[in-house]
């Protein structure tokens, strides 16, 4: 486990501002966390380069691009050696319609998030995901029937230190 950066109220500020909305103006967000342009600069250019910021991203909303079901899939595993967990890491990281994929503790193995187009997308990927895949035990489907929250926003307190 990686050593967490420390931040100082200032960062804290900013990485809130910046995960509500990373196209803010560098002028604006000074503004808003009390400091000049040039030291909102300096400090995301620092948050990026130690990897507290990982990357800067769009939100698509699934509806507008027909992918509307999102569908959170857990998956158990046969044998949990290392080689066959790997390529099962590597299988699901590769699948573009896996939008998350964790590795857990409990009665599953695996956590996964999927955005599809429609049921008969989905039933395809689980034939090519799960059912090929011999060290796949079993697998159970969650479809969600809305978005309540979704989001990647880690909680933060500007007031810790």
């Amino acid at each position: 486990m990686e050593m967490a950066t420390h931040l100082d109220s200032f960062d804290r500020k900013l990485l809130m501002e910046v995960q509500r909305d990373a196209q803010t103006p560098q002028n604006e967000l000074g503004v808003r966390v009390n400091l000049s342009t040039a030291a909102v600069n300096r400090r995301l250019r620092r948050l990026a380069d130690e990897g507290v910021i990982d990357r800067y991203a769009a939100i698509v909303s699934p509806e507008k691009v027909d992918h509307p079901i999102t569908i959170v899939a857990n998956v158990e595993v046969e044998s949990e050696q290392i080689d066959l967990l790997d390529a099962m890491k590597r299988t699901f990281a590769r699948c573009p319609q896996v939008q998350q994929c964790y590795y857990v503790a409990g009665e599953w193995d695996f956590v996964l998030i999927l955005a599809v187009r429609n049921m008969d997308q989905y039933t395809e990927l689980t034939r090519e995901l799960f059912f090929s895949n011999n060290n796949v035990k079993r697998f159970k489907t969650l479809v969600s029937m809305s978005r309540v929250k979704v989001g990647l926003e880690v909680p933060l307190d500007a007031g810790d230190a």
